[in-house]
């Protein structure tokens, strides 16, 4: 098998949870509860970026939603006494109860903030650093190379990367590849994180793909 199927949702169900985990049978409320979702997942890695979030669960019941966001600086989410939290919180809610039937006192609002103890082990953390220093002119080779040196360090079995598009302002794109260690695709006990994420340089955008077995 080749990499046409995404790593992650290969294993959904036996190795991965859902990021969002919800059920409503009505078609309307699934529609605008989906919506939201998109919404507030685009919202908070946007404006949390500064912070590494790599990513956002969304839980849902009756009369609650439960968020919680994976970062690796935390501290600057939560802020000083909580208050960078209770930001947060105002902000999602306008962003949710605004135009809406419902206010935002009938539905309980609740944010958690996990911390990712060992960033390099995360794939769209890889992503995102490598992304940063593509954008900030740096030799792309000596970058991955970097990357995936930290990755097997920190204790993962192997590591792939893969950029796409006009690599180090090269006229023509072109698809670059780099391994180290082992990353079975077709094996689904296989613990693989995958990540994508655009770094956009001044010569167009370049694509970050990192698949990292744990």
């Amino acid at each position: 098998m080749g990499q046409k199927v995404n790593p992650k949702g290969f294993r959904l169900g036996i190795l991965y949870n859902w990021n969002s985990r919800w059920f409503f049978s009505d078609k309307r409320l699934y529609r605008q509860t989906l919506i939201d979702d998109i919404k507030i997942r685009n919202f908070l890695m946007s404006k949390l970026s500064y912070a590494a979030v790599t990513q956002v669960d969304i839980e849902r019941a009756i009369n609650k939603i439960a968020l919680i966001i994976y970062s690796v600086k935390p501290g600057i989410i939560i802020g000083r006494g909580g208050k960078g939290l209770e930001e947060l919180k105002k902000k999602i809610e306008r962003l949710l109860f605004t135009d809406k039937g419902k206010k935002s006192k009938e539905i309980k609002l609740d944010i958690r903030i996990e911390p990712i103890k060992k960033p390099y082990l995360n794939a769209y953390y890889v992503a995102q650093t490598i992304a940063e220093k593509l954008v900030k002119n740096f030799p792309h080779r000596s970058v991955v190379h970097n990357a995936m040196d930290r990755v097997i360090e920190v204790g993962a079995k192997g590591v792939k990367i893969q950029l796409g598009g006009r690599i180090g302002g090269a006229e023509i794109s072109r698809r670059e590849k780099y391994f180290q260690g082992t990353v079975p695709t077709s094996t689904i006990r296989a613990d693989i994180d995958f990540a994508k994420y655009a770094a956009l340089t001044k010569s167009g955008y370049v694509g970050v793909k990192v698949w990292i077995c744990k």
